[in-house]
C-alpha cells in the first residue's frame, strides 16, 4: 500500500513546545490521534473527534511550522500508527517521538519513546521488551511509594495529577517527597499547563 492511500484519523495538529519530561522546552509538533481504548478518570484531554487525513495532508500541515520534531500523541496513537507511517515521516526528515500509555505496542523507527503507563506492569513488559526512553508516571497523594517498573529506561519521571490545568498542591508536595526519597525518580510538571501553552 502506497503511503498517499494511507490516513490517520487526526483530532489536531499544533507547533508548540514540549511541557513534560526529558525534552521540556523543545519545540515540537504535536500530532494527536483520534481515539484511545481506555477511560482514565482524569484524562483531560478531547481525543472522540477528528478527520481522516492523508500522510501528505499531515506533512503539508507540519511543514507550516519550521518544526522538525513530530509528537504522535492521543488519545493512544500505537491505535493506527504503524512502522510504514513512520518510516515515512522519517524520509521527509523529521525525528518523531510517541506518547503511549502502553497498551500497545509501537511502532519501529521512533526516535524517543514515551511511556505513561496505564495497564499492569506485564503487559509493559510484553509490548516493550527492550525498554523505552522515557516513563512518566501520573501520581497523587493517596499513592504510597514510588512504581516498581518492570522495564528497562532511560529516564523515570513522576507527574503530580493536575486538578485541569491547576496544579493540586498536595499531590506536588507528595511527588517532591518521592523523588526526594528516591533520587533515581525526578519530577516532571505540565508546564504547558503552568505556562498557559497548548
Amino acid at each position: 500500500m502506497g503511503a498517499e492511500s494511507i490516513t490517520l484519523r487526526v483530532n489536531e495538529i499544533f507547533y508548540s513546545l514540549q511541557g513534560e519530561g526529558r525534552r521540556v522546552g523543545e519545540a515540537s509538533i504535536f500530532v494527536r490521534l483520534t481515539g484511545c481504548d481506555l477511560a482514565c478518570s482524569f484524562c483531560d484531554t478531547e481525543f472522540e473527534s477528528g478527520k481522516q487525513m492523508t500522510l501528505e495532508e499531515i506533512r503539508s500541515e507540519c511543514a507550516k511550522t519550521p518544526g522538525t520534531w513530530i509528537v504522535w500523541t492521543g488519545g493512544e496513537p500505537a491505535l493506527q500508527l504503524t512502522s510504514e507511517i513512520v518510516a515515512w515521516f522519517n524520509d521527509q526528515g523529521y525525528r518523531q517521538a510517541i506518547e503511549t500509555n502502553g497498551g500497545h505496542p509501537v511502532p519501529d523507527g521512533l526516535a524517543w519513546v514515551v511511556c505513561s503507563p496505564k495497564v499492569a506492569e506485564h503487559v509493559l513488559q510484553k509490548n516493550f521488551p527492550n525498554g523505552v526512553n522515557e516513563l512518566r508516571y501520573v501520581r497523587h497523594s493517596g499513592q504510597m511509594g514510588v512504581p516498581q517498573p518492570k522495564i528497562i529506561s532511560e529516564e523515570r519521571y513522576l507527574s503530580p495529577r493536575f486538578d485541569g490545568d491547576q496544579v493540586n498542591a498536595q499531590n506536588l508536595r507528595h511527588c517532591i517527597k518521592l523523588c526526594l526519597e528516591n533520587p533515581d525518580w525526578k519530577l516532571s510538571l505540565q508546564s504547558h499547563k503552568l505556562l498557559r501553552i497548548l
